[in-house]
């Protein structure tokens, strides 16, 4: 199959806006799960989900915290500008990023961006009992800090030192909620809209699977051996992106900066690269370490830069593809695990732009609990690529039970 030309119009449905779950269940774990087995359909209650699984498998998790990523400031005209943070600008690094004091730099989505011609927009507030005015100035010049895409530098200055760029989110920020609920954010969804182990701060979307999960839904996982380790992925607002392009090959795939721990990885060889993903985004940082791995088999020495997966390395057929048929998940993943320990330290920090779309080939996902996506998106292309091109059976299936769907609705366990 040629991926870059499979037509997006070949995963639409129609789904309707009552089907949206606008808010999630007062129990999270009380949720609908369809499951999938070799092509069955049936359905249970999510609390279950433990009982479906493999004794011993191992569960991976996206251990990363939404944060509130969206501020509004009003000019002295009285224009409300919207400044939607996507991804550190200056520091790079995300925990570095929340620790700043003083000044920082994104790359932010601008609402109302015309009404924002110069100078610097302002807001006084008081943090922890001390007074404080952050300033924030869009950086239009024509180097490497002018807009890239849809993106815009935006320097942010503030005149305490003792408070953190995390401390100003907490007080200012908005919780960024999805576009297709058309509502407001509301105090609720500070926490509803979290998995109950989100850790590391960082994304502009929840990684929607895990939202079902919770503490006691863990301990039964546990109960039944179920292995679980985290790894994260901060999600962009990408991941609402529409694909605009008839073919897929028009679609540009956002980047998201992942982190995964020597001691999970080493976890991953053990089960010999089998791994149940909650969510498409681990499923897209599983899969990635595998082309990082295979990066490594010709360039030990590459740097966290070099390691990028870009949106079709997956589908190369060139001297890279020729490389990857050779080099098994295990002993990508162990590539991995040497290049830490060569370089002494204990976890990648790297990015991806992969794309997994019909025509690939999964190398360590072997289930997968996820819910219930957009027409027309790339999530359903990669619930395509693991049902072997099954999803409209399953869709049909979700629409004629009542299933609710998209981020607060309910979820599935896919067994291909």
């Amino acid at each position: 199959m040629d991926t870059k030309h499979i037509k997006i119009s070949d995963f639409n449905y129609e789904l309707p806006d009552c089907r949206i779950a606008k808010f999630p269940l007062e129990e999270r774990d009380h949720s609908k799960l369809l499951i999938y087995n070799h092509g069955s359909l049936s359905d249970d209650v999510f609390y279950n989900l433990p009982q479906y699984l493999p004794k011993n498998a191992l569960m991976v998790f996206n251990n990363t915290k939404v944060i509130q990523a969206r501020m509004h400031f009003r000019k002295e005209t009285g224009a409300l500008i919207e400044v939607f943070l996507m991804e550190p600008a200056e520091p790079v690094d995300y925990e570095l990023m929340f620790q700043t004091t003083g000044h920082c730099s994104w790359l932010c989505m601008i609402g109302n961006l015309k009404k924002w011609k110069d100078g610097s927009l302002k807001r006084d507030f008081e943090i922890k009992g001390q007074k404080l005015t952050l300033a924030a100035t869009l950086n239009r010049d024509e180097s490497e800090h002018s807009a890239t895409g849809t993106n815009y530098w935006v320097d942010f200055d503030w005149d305490n030192d003792n408070i953190n760029f995390a401390d100003i989110l907490e007080t200012v920020g908005e919780l960024p909620i999805p576009p297709y609920l058309n509502r407001e954010t509301q105090e609720s969804d500070k926490t509803t809209y979290q998995t109950v182990y989100s850790k590391i701060k960082g994304s502009v979307a929840a990684p929607t699977a895990g939202l079902h999960f919770t503490d006691r839904v863990l301990s039964a996982l546990d109960e039944h051996g179920i292995d679980r380790e985290e790894v994260t992925l901060h999600v962009g607002a990408g991941t609402f992106k529409p694909v605009k392009s008839k073919e897929i090959d028009g679609h540009e795939m956002h980047t998201e900066y992942i982190v995964v721990h020597r001691h999970s990885l080493v976890k991953l060889v053990n089960h010999e690269c089998n791994a149940i993903a909650v969510g498409t985004t681990s499923v897209r940082t599983l899969e990635s370490l595998y082309y990082i791995g295979v990066k490594l088999a010709t360039n030990s020495d590459a740097t966290e830069e070099e390691l990028h997966v870009n949106q079709w390395e997956p589908y190369d057929n060139g001297r890279d593809g020729k490389i990857a048929e050779g080099i098994s998940p295990v002993q990508a993943i162990q590539n991995i695990i040497d290049w830490l320990d060569r370089c002494g330290v204990e976890a990648l920090h790297s990015s991806t732009q992969i794309i997994i779309a019909p025509g690939y080939e999964y190398k360590i996902v072997k289930m997968l609990v996820t819910n219930f996506h957009q027409p027309q998106s790339t999530l359903l292309l990669l619930v395509s690529a693991f049902v072997k091109g099954d999803w409209k059976s399953i869709y049909d299936y979700a629409l004629g039970h009542d299933f609710r769907f998209l981020s607060y609705g309910d979820s599935s366990l896919l067994i291909p």
